[in-house]
């Protein structure tokens, strides 16, 4: 028998998954086999800079942040086309992301529904309509600051975020329930955000 360390343990939102979600979507969608249940595969963090056109520096603040925020270092994303209007060459640094995936991907996704999205001021829940299409929902938010680890006297700038949770789900209602189930809080409909 194996003995558990404390760093083998489960993330606490993949554990809920395994022993809740994937029973309450069986259920809910009458899926013949527990395979078949959509599950959250990656998440992906990005931060677009147009500003690095101007600004060489902000690759290095927007990277800090990101690797503050995920546990991870981000690879910089080049331009792939030149744009006389933007003044933007083929190669040019154009922004950074990360792409999470098993244990940080679920305590990621445990801060940000738990922690994160509670700290924006006003908010009412996040909007049903941003989904693809084929099961993945992505999240905007106007500033690093709602999560905790940075530090506001140690930004040089606000800059939004965008969180892409990519999921196996066939379809944007199957997404939506286990998002749901995994505490994503969903706007009701008719209210205003």
């Amino acid at each position: 028998m194996a003995v558990a360390t404390a760093g083998s343990e489960r993330p606490r939102l993949q554990q809920r998954y395994l022993d809740e979600i994937v029973p309450a979507l069986v259920k809910e969608f009458r899926y013949q086999n527990a395979m078949r249940v959509p599950k959250l595969e990656k998440i992906i963090v990005n931060i677009g800079l147009g500003e690095a056109i101007q600004n060489g520096r902000a690759i290095d603040a927007a990277s800090a942040d990101v690797r503050t925020i995920t546990g991870q270092q981000p690879i910089v994303i080049r331009a792939r086309k030149s744009v006389a209007a933007f003044k933007l060459r083929t190669g040019m640094p154009i922004g950074v992301k990360v792409t999470l995936r098993g244990r940080r991907m679920y305590e990621f996704f445990d801060k940000l529904v738990n922690i994160v999205l509670p700290r924006i001021r006003d908010f009412r829940g996040v909007d049903t309509k941003s989904f693809d299409g084929h099961g993945n929902y992505t999240l905007g938010l106007r500033e690093q600051l709602v999560f905790p680890e940075i530090d506001y006297d140690k930004i040089d700038k606000l800059r939004g975020l965008e969180v892409c949770l990519v999921t196996t789900a066939s379809s944007d209602d199957e997404a939506r329930a286990l998002l749901t189930h995994f505490g994503m809080p969903f706007r009701r409909p008719g209210q205003q955000g």
